[in-house]
């Protein structure tokens, strides 16, 4: 049963099953980091998701839980699977990794992956795996040679990026796992827009306005409809609003 027959199964459903639990895993962007040293658990994307989930109307609780951490690679998910996911007996995985992964061997990454949706698959649980935003392109001027930024970039603008997202799909594909592919979007914005402007942290920490696309994208492939229309918000500083507009609540 999906997480939309759940919740339209109503009353009877939540009776017999209790609350749909959603966890969302994965690295620093999931843990809600914007700006360095900045956490925002009311804009990030799994948040946002709830919201729109809790405004579709159904009787049917939907908890929503949170195992990101920063700094974190798919491995680290998968040795800590258990105590951070597993334990919530949820009914929906959403996988986001690969940003920290680029740090380390492409196999290291396709196997660390490919266990983590064989263990919640397993388990009972669904998966949907997330790829993550675009890193930077450009790097401030002025940074000291010890900046992240500058690997980043390089990752980036060489393709190893583009090649781990690739590897990743093919792991979801093998698996029949839906794919929530923002990054094709964020590849595609990136043909006319300046991408390093949705960058919070001027490397790979999303702006606001780019959660909600997470989410309004999540939130489809889950319902297979368009996201609710949600309270609209201002840009961030600096921001151009033409850059998302698509994608805003």
């Amino acid at each position: 049963m999906t997480v939309r027959e759940m919740l339209d199964s109503g009353y009877s459903y939540y009776m017999e099953h209790g609350p749909i639990n959603i966890v969302a895993l994965g690295d620093s962007v999931t843990f809600g980091a914007f700006e360095d040293h900045a956490h925002d658990f009311d804009a990030v994307y799994w948040n946002q998701l709830h919201q729109m989930l809790k405004a579709y109307g159904s009787c049917v609780t939907v908890n929503m839980l949170q195992a990101g951490f920063g700094g974190i690679t798919a491995g680290w998910g998968l040795k800590n699977l258990d105590r951070h996911v597993l334990c919530h007996h949820p009914d929906l995985v959403i996988v986001c990794y690969g940003l920290n992964d680029v740090n380390w061997p492409l196999e290291t990454f396709v196997n660390s992956l490919g266990a983590i949706f064989d263990r919640c698959l397993e388990a009972g649980s669904q998966v949907i795996y997330m790829t993550p935003n675009m890193m930077n392109t450009v790097v401030p001027e002025g940074v000291p040679p010890t900046y992240y930024g500058l690997k980043t970039a390089r990752y980036q603008n060489e393709g190893r990026v583009d090649e781990f997202m690739d590897a990743a799909r093919q792991v979801a594909k093998e698996r029949n796992i839906p794919v929530c592919d923002c990054y094709a979007i964020w590849k595609e914005m990136s043909k006319t827009q300046d991408i390093n402007l949705l960058l919070a942290n001027n490397c790979n920490h999303p702006i606001r306005e780019m959660h909600t696309l997470f989410a309004r994208e999540l939130y489809k492939v889950i319902m297979g409809e368009e996201a609710p229309q949600m309270a609209a918000e201002e840009p961030s500083d600096g921001a151009d609003p033409t850059l998302f507009a698509g994608y805003r609540t």
